[in-house]
């Protein structure tokens, strides 16, 4: 296939499905679904043979390659800088500490990416290294360059975190999971993980959203930005006292499928 100028390929990769799609670093619009492979079960084993099932017969070596990961495959976190920090083995190590806290591991078989400082807390995102090693793998077989791996809350984030506005707090909806930051001014204070029940509403995220404020003492946000398809009990206005909620974006790319949801670009706030 012919490549115009700007043209990337994204790659989605969920838990029971990858999907490849070709997209245009200049056109938000402009996208077109390559192919979509169910995995046949957990492991790395059946992952890579999917991915090898999607890319076969694709006529894109050459092209650059973005992946965006489900967050269900990731770990993301907060990490407080140790006071008189300054070197950064210093902060690696405090966001090692807050790691194995957290999911009660070490990072060895993880790569970890944040966005260091020494003296404010800051946001870290971690991969599966043996993940990372399979992307690698299957892209070099295809003959493909992985310009980014990224978590789809990344994405995200990264798109939308100069549009949050003060009071509020940020979602990002996708597949029943809502990755949700906690800020508090302008600073990220945690990022949690919530399955959403089928009969998600106001009510819910109320309780939701309290229940998380408390645990990290802050005010409950008076509503949440989110990002994603939104369930139908979110989709209606909310109740007297209950947190609002406020879509970000178009709605472009809702009716692709969950991994096709992940890989597709969005557009700008």
């Amino acid at each position: 296939m012919r490549r115009a100028f700007g043209q990337v390929v994204r790659l989605g990769v969920a838990t029971g499905a990858v999907s490849l799609l070709a997209a245009s670093r200049w056109r938000a619009g402009k996208v077109r679904v390559l192919a979509e492979q169910p995995v046949a079960g957990p492991g790395g084993e059946a992952l890579g043979a999917a991915l090898r099932a999607l890319l076969g017969g694709q006529d894109v070596a050459g092209w650059p390659l973005t992946v965006v990961l489900a967050d269900e495959l990731c770990r993301l976190w907060q990490v407080a800088p140790p006071p008189g920090a300054a070197r950064l083995p210093d902060i690696e190590a405090a966001a090692a500490l807050r790691f194995h806290a957290l999911y009660g591991e070490g990072p060895a078989a993880w790569q970890v990416t944040a966005d260091w400082h020494s003296t404010e807390p800051f946001f870290a995102a971690a991969v599966p290294r043996a993940l990372l090693a399979l992307i690698d793998a299957v892209a070099l077989e295809h003959r493909l360059h992985v310009v980014q791996v990224v978590p789809h809350f990344v994405t995200a984030w990264n798109r939308w975190c100069r549009a949050i506005r003060p009071g509020a707090w940020f979602g990002q909806l996708h597949d029943n999971l809502l990755t949700v930051a906690a800020i508090e001014g302008r600073q990220l204070r945690a990022v949690r993980a919530l399955q959403v029940p089928p009969a998600a509403d106001h009510y819910w995220l109320t309780q939701m959203m309290g229940r998380e404020a408390l645990l990290l003492g802050l005010d409950t946000p008076v509503q949440v930005q989110l990002c994603g398809a939104l369930p139908a009990g979110l989709a209606r206005p909310a109740g007297a006292g209950q947190v609002g909620v406020v879509r970000l974006g178009t709605g472009q790319g809702d009716e692709l499928s969950t991994a096709g949801r992940l890989a597709y670009p969005g557009s700008a706030p």
